[in-house]
C-alpha cells in the first residue's frame, strides 16, 4: 500500500538498497535468522500490542536473538517498518487483471485494503508517515492503476487518485478502530453508544439553534452497520472521482 503523495515519504530508507539488492549472503556459517523471519515477528508483535511495541529489542527477544545481531539483517526500525508494510500488503486478494469496470474494481480494491488494515490495526498509522516500494505494494499499486485506466485520467492523476483512495480507507479504518476502542472503554455496545449519540443530537436540534442539523436528523437514518457505512461512503467517493473527470 504505497502512498504517492509528497507528504508520505519514508525518512532514511533508500528503496534501491532495500528492494533492488538481494539480502546479502554471509560468509561462514549459514545465518541463524532471515529478514522474512524478523518481519514475521515484528508484524505479530504489532498486531498483538500495537506499533509502539515494535522495537529492535522486542523483536529480537521474540525470535530468541540478541538485539545487536538484528542489525546485521535490518539496519534500523524504519527499514523494519517498510518490510512490515510490504509483507502485509501481500494480503490483497485480487484477480489477475481488472475487469474493466473501474467502479467495481476500485470498490473491491478498497474493501481489500480495509480488510488488511483491520487485520493489522497498526497499518493506517504506519502508512501516514511513509511510502513503501516493495514488491507487494507495487503489485497492489499496479493493479489499482490498471483499474483506473478506463476513466481516461493521465498517469500522474491516476497516482494521485490512488493516494486519495488509500487515504480515505486508512482514515475510515482509523475512525472505526477508535470508535471500537471507545465502546470497549465505556463498557457499552456499539448500538447503545449510537442510541445515546442519537438522543443527544435530537435533543440539541430540537432547541432550534441548529436548523440544518435538525433537517438532517429528520431524514430516515441509513444502515449504521460498519460494512454498510464504509460501502456507502466509498460509493460517494467514487462518485466524486467520476465528477472530477
Amino acid at each position: 500500500m504505497p502512498r504517492t503523495g509528497s507528504a508520505g515519504r519514508s525518512a532514511g530508507v533508500d528503496p534501491e538498497r532495500l528492494w533492488s539488492q538481494a539480502e546479502r549472503p554471509r560468509r561462514g556459517r549459514p545465518p541463524a535468522h532471515s529478514r522474512a523471519e524478523i518481519t514475521d515477528a515484528a508484524v505479530a508483535l504489532a498486531d498483538a500490542e500495537g506499533l509502539g511495541a515494535v522495537t529492535m529489542r522486542a523483536v529480537a527477544a521474540r525470535i530468541g536473538a540478541g538485539t545487536m545481531s538484528l542489525y546485521s539483517y535490518v539496519p534500523n526500525k524504519e527499514t523494519l517498518l517498510e518490510l512490515m508494510i510490504d509483507q502485509v500488503s501481500g494480503g490483497h486478494r485480487l484477480p489477475a487483471e481488472p475487469s474493466g469496470n473501474w467502479r467495481a474494481d476500485l470498490r473491491q480494491f478498497a474493501h481489500e485494503q480495509r480488510t488488511i488494515m483491520r487485520r493489522h490495526p497498526w497499518l493506517p498509522a504506519a502508512l501516514t508517515a511513509r511510502q513503501t516500494f516493495g514488491p507487494n505494494t507495487l503489485a497492489a499499486l499496479e493493479y489499482a492503476l490498471a483499474a483506473l485506466d478506463p476513466i481516461g485520467l493521465e498517469a500522474s492523476a491516476r497516482l494521485e487518485t490512488f493516494s486519495l483512495l488509500t487515504g480515505f480507507v486508512a482514515g475510515h479504518v482509523s475512525y472505526e478502530l477508535a470508535q471500537e476502542r471507545a465502546v470497549e472503554a465505556g463498557g457499552r455496545t456499539s448500538g447503545e453508544l449510537l442510541d445515546a449519540q442519537d438522543r443527544y443530537l435530537r435533543s440539541v436540534a430540537a432547541e432550534g439553534r441548529y436548523p440544518h442539523l435538525a433537517q438532517a436528523l429528520a431524514v430516515p437514518s441509513h444502515d449504521s452497520a460498519p460494512d454498510a457505512v464504509f460501502d456507502r461512503l466509498l460509493g460517494r467517493m467514487l462518485n466524486g472521482l467520476t465528477a472530477a473527470v
